[in-house]
Order: C-alpha cells, then structure tokens, then sequence
C-alpha cells in the first residue's frame, strides 16, 4: 500500500482520493477550504463537490499542505492549472526527491504558456514525473462506471507504478511515454468542447457537433505534434477520447460555458455561477499564444479566443468558420 497526497479537494481530486483509499492506500486530501476539509473528515463527505459520494475513512482532509505532502509516496496534482506553479513552490520543502509527481490537472500555464510537466520541472526537477488524462468524469469514476485513462512518462517505472497503485476493475490505466501528446490532447480538447458547447447552445444539431469534434482532432493534432507529440497519443484516450467525451457529456463544465454563450449570456456571468473551473475559458488564452508563436493554423482556437476574449458573438463565430476558403480535408 501507498501514502499518497491528493492536492485539490475539488471534484476530480475527491474521486481520485476516493479511488486510491477503494485500493487500500493511504490518503492525504489537501483543500484551501476548512469546511471542506471538516466535512470530510467528521462526515465522510464533501460539502461543496461530489457531495453524494461517501468518502472512505482511509483519507484525511487537510488544509496544510506541508502536512499533506510529508511523507507522500505519490502526489496527484488536482488542482487548477492556473495554481500549480505556486502550489507546486509551496510544497517543494516537504517533497521527498523520490516521491512521484502525478498532474491529473488539464491546462496550460498562461503567462508562460508551459505545461504542467515543464512547470513541476522548473520547480522539483528531481521527482519522476507522470501524466495521467483521459476521458473521465469525477462522477462516474465515483460511480464506478467502467472508465479508461492514460499514464504517461518518460520514466518508464513511474508511469508503471501509477498503472498498478490506482488501476481498479473499473478504472483501467494504459501507459505511454508521450507526456507532450497527452498533456496538450488534455489541455486543448477544453477549447474545442466551448465551441461546442456553443454549437448547441446556438440550436444545432448532431451534425455540427461532429464536424467540430472532427476539426477540432485536426487542430488539436497539428500544434501537438509541432510541439513533438506523437500522432498516434492524439488518436487515442488523451486526445480523441477527452475530446469526444468533454464535446458531447453533459458533466462537461466547458462546453457548459459554451452552450450559456451560444444562449447569448456574458462570460463574466457564466463563470461568476459556476462551482467549478472551467480550465478551457483559460487554456483557450495559452493555446492562441502558442498558435500564433509556433505559427499554426488553429481557427476554431481563434474563434473561441474572439468570443471569450473579444466580445465577438458565438453566431458570427460559427459562421466565420463556415465560409473559412474551402480546402482539401487534408495537406
């Protein structure tokens, strides 16, 4: 059995708690909340995010990070993206050169447009570091619907021990050592599930939908593998999997935002009403950068970016998108 640190009390960092004690390990749940952390702790329960999941007494919440990270054979960033960096500072004191980094997180950094792997890298370049992403739903893990993710690194025994600590009979685990693939496949399919989102929200239907979800595996395919990814890492569960499921599911917080802009609401208030982050509406800020930096044609990318960002309506978008110059379908 394993001591494991899980930084983020939020949805997915509560199923992944609640899926490594279901293993028998020890868990160290850390939140910024003491609500939540008292929740947990006295009720088995979080009060703010998957609040009908039992919590099993195997984990403890706190909200001392130096404590949640003493110790920890395995530590899973659950944490928004947008933290990591100064999370990441925080805990470095406490952090054993052994202990393995896991980024669970979706996103890109903005100001840096770095990922999370160069990010643990600058500050704790000495721990092994995994990537696990994947079409996955904290509910459903929760849940125990059967569910497929991806470990990668490039150090072959960690990606394999994080395949063996947290795989269950409904939470299988494959590996890679793609970690770029994986993490920008992660990152941009947030992008694409706004603008689908705003597809519906505007009032289309199946096809659109599949057009977007089609384009967008081609836009998210070019910058990943200009970056070095490999193809194939985007043709699988952390590209067109993630893609298919946070474009279509209805737990997907970004395609939420995109359905309530489709529906003409400001983002400003579409956020203010949400419990959670939407790591796209951020993410869609790094990935324009690093589109116009590396000169890759990304226009679902730049559209989504004119919306959020722009003030540009979704119905011009889409139809900005509909009367691009007609081409070949591939180069």
């Amino acid at each position: 059995m394993r001591r494991i640190a899980v930084i983020g009390a939020g949805s997915w960092g509560t199923a992944l708690a609640i899926l490594a004690a279901r293993q028998g390990h020890t868990v160290r749940l850390w939140s910024r909340s003491q609500s939540v952390a008292d929740s947990i702790n006295r009720e088995q329960r979080n009060c703010k995010y998957l609040i009908e999941a039992t919590v099993p007494s195997g984990v403890v919440a706190t909200t001392n990070l130096v404590e949640a990270v003493d110790n920890a054979e395995l530590l899973l960033l659950a944490a928004p993206s947008h933290a990591i960096r100064q999370l990441s500072s925080e805990m470095k004191p406490a952090l054993r050169s052994h202990t393995i980094v896991i980024s669970a997180a979706k996103g890109i950094e903005t100001e840096t447009g770095k990922r999370i792997s160069e990010v643990v890298r600058e500050v704790s370049p000495a721990n092994p570091f995994v990537c696990l992403s994947g079409p996955s739903f904290a509910h459903e893990v929760v849940a125990r619907h059967p569910t497929a993710v991806v470990a990668a690194s490039e150090d072959k025994p960690a990606r394999a021990e994080i395949q063996t600590v947290l795989s269950s009979e409904t939470f299988r685990i494959y590996t890679n050592d793609d970690v770029v693939g994986t993490e920008l496949g992660g990152s941009i399919k947030n992008v694409m599930a706004i603008v689908a989102g705003m597809v519906a929200g505007l009032g289309f239907g199946a096809n659109s939908v599949a057009a977007l979800i089609t384009r967008g595996l081609a836009e998210m395919s070019r910058l990943a593998v200009h970056e070095g990814a490999k193809p194939e890492t985007l043709m699988g569960l952390a590209g067109l999997g993630d893609l298919v499921l946070t474009c279509t599911g209805s737990l997907s917080r970004n395609r939420f935002v995109g359905e309530q802009l489709g529906k003409g609401k400001k983002l400003a208030d579409i956020v203010a009403e949400m419990n959670e982050v939407a790591e796209g509406v951020k993410t869609t800020l790094a990935v324009e950068r690093l589109a116009q930096r590396s000169s890759v044609d990304m226009p679902i990318t730049h559209e989504v970016h004119a919306v959020l960002y722009e003030g540009k309506p979704a119905s011009e978008a889409v139809t900005q998108l509909m009367t691009r110059p007609l081409r070949a379908e591939h180069n």
